[in-house]
């Protein structure tokens, strides 16, 4: 599934190409994506207006248009196309907008779990889905003192904590099992065990895990690719996550694989004692 750095490559990929363009109409082929506005309302408030910005936080896009915005979340398997208006609807296009210029904006989406929310833009981060949100690593709520105090009211697994997104959010489980593995903590430690001297670690690691793998365009493995003809690199990258029974790259102990909470999760067991 795409996570903050493949979700920032795609913002950025799509303020290349379709900022300033005029909508000229929306097709909506899966009602149940459009979370808190009726179709006609959500084709209404959008056609006539031009996309002046995107902006991400997490895993959101934010589509600026005017004093509107349009809020999205890949999930699972979502992805953008832009394609000419003359070719057919493929399948799994949900929704498709169509740009005065000819060109159309086609969310596809195989799984059907992405979601769209439409609200006024100075509500973004005060009532909309992107407020349940936890600080992301690079903002300056996201203090030691901060991550210290949240991970210290849990039990569960550090892996599990650093998912949850109302902590701390842009985390995915791949990145998560490299920010544990750079700071050598085994991904089933109880979070409030974690002391402050690894939550800096967590924090620092994290920030230095997603800003490469932002400049690489995020990672292409298993299933999710970029549709905007931008290959992921970072995952020639990767430490530990997909390497089960590799050796590990700093004590060539082979990679081992467990589940915690039901994901999988790949971590050295000699670098990451329990």
């Amino acid at each position: 599934m795409p996570e903050l750095p493949e979700v920032e490559t795609v913002r950025r990929t799509l303020s290349t190409l379709i900022l300033n363009k005029e909508i000229r109409d929306i097709d909506v082929f899966y009602p149940k994506m459009i979370r808190n506005v009726e179709i006609l309302k959500f084709r209404e408030t959008l056609i006539g207006r031009s996309i002046d910005s995107i902006d991400r936080y997490g895993k959101y896009l934010v589509f600026n248009l005017g004093d509107v915005s349009l809020i999205s979340h890949l999930r699972m398997e979502g992805k953008y196309f832009i394609k000419n208006t003359d070719l057919p609807r493929e399948k799994h296009e949900h929704v498709i907008i169509y740009f005065t210029d000819g060109d159309t904006l086609r969310y596809h989406d195989t799984r059907k779990f992405g979601t769209m929310d439409i609200v006024p833009k100075i509500s973004v981060f005060s009532n909309s889905p992107i407020t349940k949100l936890g600080p992301e690593p690079f903002e300056k709520e996201m203090t030691v003192t901060y991550l210290s105090k949240k991970l210290s009211n849990k039990s569960i697994a550090i892996k599990s904590a650093l998912l949850d997104q109302t902590i701390m959010t842009g985390l995915g489980n791949i990145y998560v099992d490299e920010v544990l593995f750079l700071t050598k903590l085994h991904p089933e430690t109880s979070s409030n065990l974690i002391t402050k001297t690894q939550v800096k670690k967590i924090i620092e690691n994290s920030i230095k895990v997603l800003n490469k793998a932002i400049k690489l365009g995020g990672t292409t493995i298993r299933s999710y690719t970029s549709s905007l003809g931008v290959t992921g690199l970072f995952q020639n990258e990767l430490n530990v996550h997909t390497k089960k029974g590799e050796p590990c790259s700093i004590c060539q102990t082979p990679i081992d694989k467990i589940k915690v909470n039901g994901r999988g999760t790949y971590y050295c067991p000699k670098c990451q004692k329990k």
